[in-house]
């Protein structure tokens, strides 16, 4: 099996076809607050952020890649790397899959197609993600894939009711010799 792929995903480049994906993903206002986002984008700037991807990781710092169903050729969603500080061997992990295609364990495996990128071929040191609180599923599918949490941020992001704490999960190279959702995570609290 090639680097980024197994039997059901494989994770590809962004390509112009991804922009009606990425429009209707960047513009849901429910995920805004995971990433960020404080406007809609629009095709304009998402066109010019596709052109702009074919930057080198090493330069732009940040990767998104298309995760994609092999028997149905269908993208369901992306995974990143963002913020990589080659010095340290380090980058920060998110993961996006579109509502249809939830609770499947696509993101399981794209996030261990994306650690053994970034451990094997990057050779960076460790992963890290920020974890709402309450996005229980986030938070079990990060511990399930090896990310112990390693530290809780008091208030750090807004949602409607005030603020929520966030954990920052960290997963280290080498951390686990099996897969996501096979009960072999390190790490924890």
């Amino acid at each position: 099996m090639k680097l980024l792929e197994n039997e059901t995903i494989r994770l590809r480049a962004m390509e112009p076809e991804d922009l009606d994906a990425l429009y209707r993903w960047e513009n849901d206002s429910r995920l805004w607050r995971y990433g960020n986002t404080l406007a809609p984008y629009s095709r304009f700037a998402l066109k010019a952020y596709l052109s702009d991807a074919r930057l080198d990781i090493s330069q732009s710092r940040q990767l998104r890649l298309m995760i994609v169903l092999r028997a149905e050729d269908v993208t369901v969603g992306t995974v990143d790397l963002y913020d990589l500080d080659q010095l340290n061997g380090r980058a920060g992990v998110g993961i996006l899959i579109d509502r249809p295609y939830r609770r499947r364990g696509l993101a399981a495996e794209a996030l261990n197609l994306m650690k053994d990128y970034a451990f094997r071929f990057l050779r960076l040191n460790q992963l890290y993600a920020y974890v709402p609180e309450g996005n229980e599923p986030s938070v079990k599918l990060f511990s399930d894939c090896g990310y112990g949490t390693a530290g809780k941020l008091a208030a750090w992001i807004r949602n409607g009711a005030g603020f929520e704490d966030v954990y920052l999960m960290q997963l280290l190279a080498p951390a686990r010799t099996g897969e996501c959702g096979e009960g072999t995570a390190e790490g924890g609290e």
